[in-house]
């Protein structure tokens, strides 16, 4: 073989060889996908605008608005309302509301509230973890307290519920503030005589 059929051979293995590399490059990113689709189960998502269709059609976070409301029976001299009008609350999460009270009387009252949820068919969906309607509420005269609840809403709210609206009212509760009278009215009192005693022996 001559030299100048030598060299074209030579040429044409070196093309062939090139060829088979550009082919096989190709190859290997289709290969590469399957192999991670079927057999690890990674799915690879096509085009510099995959990651923006992802956020697109992410579903929005759902918010509710919880109403507060507090009142007052009659023969209750107490001052009691919520310290937040509204709050935007997602269903599952876990949310904090306070109310304030002030007993306004001349003498120590217990009282008790009495809660309740609207619209009703959203009752079963309103879950309270902690709330001062679990106990009766003890106020001395002028004595003033902020009140907290804490509460989520079920994420399986009908989705045509937008608004929850929580109310409470606060009662006398008759039997244990005459209890509370009576027990204040036993204690004994101190006399002077032992008072000027423990100061005595007090003094260094």
């Amino acid at each position: 073989m001559n030299a100048p059929v030598a060299r074209n051979a030579g040429l044409a293995k070196l093309l062939g060889v090139v060829a088979l590399a550009f082919v096989l490059t190709f190859s290997l990113v289709p290969l590469y996908r399957v192999a991670c689709e079927k057999v690890f189960g990674i799915r690879l998502e096509q085009g510099p605008g995959s990651d923006k269709a992802a956020v697109a059609a992410a579903p929005r976070e759902r918010t509710v608005t919880v109403q507060f409301d507090g009142s007052v029976n009659s023969r209750l001299p107490w001052a009691f309302h919520p310290e937040q009008a509204t709050l935007q609350v997602v269903p599952g999460k876990l949310y904090e509301a306070k109310y304030f009270a002030r007993n306004d009387g001349k003498r120590a009252i217990v009282g008790s509230a009495a809660p309740s949820v609207a619209p009703a068919r959203a009752s079963g969906y309103f879950t309270k973890t902690e709330c001062f309607c679990f106990t009766a509420q003890t106020l001395q005269p002028g004595e003033s307290r902020d009140m907290p609840v804490r509460f989520f809403v079920d994420a399986n709210l009908p989705d045509d519920v937008k608004t929850i609206t929580l109310s409470y009212t606060f009662f006398k509760n008759d039997a244990l503030t005459e209890r509370l009278a009576s027990s204040n009215n036993d204690a004994p009192a101190a006399q002077p005589g032992q008072v000027a005693t423990a100061a005595t022996h007090a003094a260094p």
